[in-house]
C-alpha cells in the first residue's frame, strides 16, 4: 500500500510539474507581448526584459496617429470580416452536414468523399481562379471578398458530420417531421440547438483563423481604408528604417489579440463540452 501511494504521488507530482510547464510556455509569450508594447524601440532592441517599460501611451498615440496605419478601421473591419465568416462558415456547413447525414438519395456517398477531397487541395492552389472569380463578380477591393467563399468550409463540414453522427438521434427529426415541423424549422429550432457546443467550437476557430488571415487580404484589399489588422502589421515590419518602430508593432499585435480573448471568454464554456461532444455514442 505505502508502495502504491508514494507511486500515485510520484505520477501526480510529474502531471501538475508537466502542466505547469506546459501552462508556462503557453504564457510567456503573451508576457513578453504585453512587457514589450510598453517599452520604446531602443529599449526593445537592447534584448528581452521582465520590467515594464514607461512608453506605454507614447505607442499607442504614436500607433493610433500614424496616417498611413489607420488602426481603428483596421479593428472595425477585421472583427466584420471574422464575426460574418464564423456565422456563415457555421451555419452553411452545418445545413450541409445536416443535408448530407439526415437524407439518403442518390450520389450521397460520393458528395461526402467529394468534400473531402477538396478539403485536401491547398487554398493556395485555387488562389489564381479565385482571383479571376471575384473580379468577374466586381468583387476585388471589398470585404465581402473575405467572407463569402467561407460559406464552403469542408474542415467544418466534416467535424459537424461527425458531431452529427455521434449527438444528433433520428427519432428527434422523424418526431419533429410527424409533428408537421418543416425542414427549415427542425434545421433552425431543432438541430442548430443540440449541435450548439460543437458550432461554438468551429466558431471560434473559424473566427481566429479568419482573423489572422493575411494572405487572401493582401491579394484582394488594395483600399487603405479597407485593410485589415494583419496587413498593417505587415506594413509596420516592412516600414523603412527610419519610420520602423518596434514599439508600435507590439502594441498593435497586442490591441489584436484582444477582440479574440473576449470572444474566448464568451465561448470558453463550450470548448470543452463541444470538444467531447460525441466522446460517447449510444
Amino acid at each position: 500500500m505505502k508502495s502504491q501511494s508514494t507511486s500515485l504521488a510520484l505520477r501526480r507530482f510529474v502531471a501538475y510539474f508537466v502542466l505547469i510547464l506546459l501552462t508556462f510556455l503557453s504564457l510567456f509569450p503573451f508576457f513578453i507581448l504585453i512587457i514589450n508594447s510598453t517599452r520604446g524601440h531602443a529599449e526593445i532592441q537592447k534584448g528581452f526584459s521582465a520590467v515594464p517599460g514607461v512608453f506605454f501611451v507614447q505607442n499607442l498615440v504614436k500607433m493610433m496617429s500614424n496616417d498611413n496605419n489607420p488602426v481603428v478601421p483596421a479593428l472595425i473591419n477585421s472583427i466584420f470580416v471574422s464575426f460574418m465568416s464564423a456565422v456563415l462558415t457555421t451555419y452553411f456547413s452545418s445545413m450541409t452536414a445536416y443535408g448530407i447525414y439526415m437524407y439518403r438519395f442518390k450520389g450521397r456517398k460520393f458528395s461526402f468523399r467529394f468534400i473531402l477531397a477538396v478539403m485536401m487541395v491547398p487554398a493556395q492552389v485555387s488562389t489564381l481562379g479565385f482571383i479571376k472569380l471575384i473580379t468577374k463578380l466586381g468583387m476585388l477591393d471589398t470585404l465581402a471578398a473575405l467572407y463569402i467563399p467561407s460559406i464552403a468550409a469542408p474542415i467544418v463540414f466534416f467535424y459537424i458530420y461527425q458531431a452529427m453522427e455521434s449527438t444528433l438521434p433520428y427519432s428527434i427529426v422523424e418526431a419533429a417531421r410527424v409533428d408537421g415541423c418543416n425542414e427549415f424549422r427542425t434545421f433552425n429550432t431543432i438541430v442548430l440547438q443540440m449541435m450548439k457546443p460543437s458550432i461554438a467550437v468551429q466558431a471560434i476557430f473559424a473566427f481566429v483563423s479568419s482573423w489572422n488571415n493575411y494572405f487572401v487580404p493582401q491579394l484582394v484589399i488594395s483600399s487603405k481604408e479597407k485593410k485589415t489588422i494583419p496587413i498593417l502589421i505587415a506594413q509596420l515590419r516592412n516600414a523603412d528604417y527610419q519610420k520602423f518602430d518596434m514599439g508600435q508593432v507590439y502594441m498593435m499585435i497586442t490591441l489584436a489579440i484582444v477582440p479574440l480573448i473576449i470572444v474566448y471568454l464568451f465561448l470558453s464554456r463550450s470548448i470543452i463540452s463541444g470538444a467531447t461532444a460525441g466522446g460517447v455514442k449510444e
